[in-house]
């Protein structure tokens, strides 16, 4: 590989111990391991705290090198020739980290490589935040994989080159399915099952060894593959979370306006309830099919949470807010259910908004809808509901933490009466919607 010494990065180097020795890994070991990308970044909130973005989870050098054992150092020349020297018709998208092209590798490239597309990332040459960015997604998706995560297949550092390769996403962006007016709307369980996914990633980050904050989670970097499933790209802006006694980190607010929770842009401090609330928006988006922000809707209606949220919590107002394109594809029950998971997911108090493995865990049963499959279909009910489901539903307990007492049956064991073929017996946590 080649020589990673750039003007930029001794200048980032002089500030930050941890990049120098994290890039001396790079420029010595001959492989990595993980993740995938495209992506315009708009990352519009002004700076309020920490001078220094790069993650500091990376104590023990050595032991981090043996960890990326699947990840290719690729040449530059490699990646020029799987992607025509970069031309133009190649090209998947492009944003203010760069630009990401098409390519495909085999054995033709280097021996002993698998035939596969892949998506290639070439970072902006100048400004500091770019390389601080590349390094951030190399160094977690070197060591992290799920099925919810892109798979970062390689990377690229040569003189002031930075490349990012990830495995080749077929469907593109969530942003794109939600909000290209040529596409095909997006069904209800598709929004479900990619909910879901998105979910499960983000749990895996908070739930891992060293917990990971994503910081940017938004429509955009929502990929999705061939079968719709859903995997968080872009790592650029990922933090190492809080640990021991600490409750948050102090950090430069980063991230985009309509998606950053509110307490992190008044404060700088991060949590793992900043990316819950993140997902909220995410959800209310599936649901409503409106962007976070559309400055071209009436002035009161601009701000995707602030028209909304009221909403959700109001049985009468909440099924006028779902997308009238989903119109007979889900049942009031589970838009009740997925409404009152958005509004508690989007509470000002972070310690209201649920864990993600409590998000996952409320998603699960509605990759089933029974309700549909028995004709109850939102056009044929009206919002009523008793007992707990309505304190789940309606917001009637202040603090989610006490979701358990309202899960209303829908946990594992109750049973699953959809047509659905991909519907297992075993309970909704089975059921998956193709």
């Amino acid at each position: 590989m080649g020589n990673c010494g750039t003007r930029e990065e001794s200048a980032v180097v002089s500030s930050t111990a941890q990049v120098q020795q994290q890039l001396h890994i790079l420029s010595s070991s001959a492989s990595i391991k993980n993740g995938q990308s495209e992506k315009k970044h708009t990352r519009s909130i002004s700076d309020l705290s920490d001078p220094t973005s790069t993650p500091r989870n990376f104590e023990d050098s050595r032991k981090n090198a043996l960890l990326y054992t699947h990840v290719i150092a690729f040449t530059l020349y490699e990646l020029e020739t799987i992607t025509k020297s970069f031309r133009s018709d190649y090209i998947l998208g492009e944003g203010g980290f760069g630009t990401v092209y098409k390519g495909y590798i085999d054995e033709n490239v280097r021996v002993g490589l698998k035939s596969i597309p892949v998506a290639v990332k070439v970072l902006n040459r100048e400004g500091l935040q770019g390389h601080r960015e590349w390094l951030t997604e190399v160094n977690f998706l070197g060591q992290l994989r799920h099925p919810n995560l892109v798979k970062l297949i390689g990377y690229c550092c040569e003189d002031d080159h930075r490349l990012l390769v990830y495995e080749f996403m077929f469907r593109g962006s969530l942003e794109n399915h939600l909000f290209r007016k040529a596409t095909v709307p997006l069904s209800w369980a598709t929004r479900m099952m990619i909910a879901l996914g998105a979910a499960k990633g983000l749990a895996f980050l908070h739930n891992a060894e060293r917990p990971v904050i994503y910081r940017d989670f938004k429509t955009s970097n929502i990929l999705l593959d061939s079968d719709y499933t859903a995997k968080l790209s872009d790592f650029g802006l990922a933090k190492a979370g809080p640990q021991g006694d600490e409750t948050h980190v102090s950090t430069r607010v980063m991230g985009t306006y309509g998606y950053a929770a509110p307490e992190y842009v008044m404060t700088g401090h991060l949590t793992a309830r900043s990316d819950v609330y993140s997902f909220g928006v995410v959800l209310l988006e599936l649901l409503t099919g409106r962007k976070s922000v559309d400055k071209t809707r009436p002035s009161k209606e601009q701000s995707l949470v602030d028209w909304a949220r009221p909403k959700l919590n109001d049985k009468r107002k909440l099924l006028q807010i779902i997308d009238p394109r989903l119109e007979n594809q889900y049942s009031v029950r589970a838009a009740q259910k997925a409404c009152s998971l958005a509004y508690y997911c989007l509470s000002q108090n972070p310690k209201a908004r649920p864990l993600m493995s409590d998000v996952v865990e409320t998603l699960e049963p509605l990759q089933c809808s029974s309700d549909v499959a028995n004709g109850v279909s939102s056009s044929s009910l009206t919002p009523t509901l008793t007992g707990s489901a309505n304190a789940f539903a309606m917001g009637g307990v202040p603090d989610y933490r006490m979701r358990r007492r309202f899960t209303n049956n829908v946990g594992p064991g109750s049973s699953c009466r959809s047509p659905n073929p991909n519907c297992s017996p075993g309970g909704p946590a089975a059921c998956r919607v193709r």
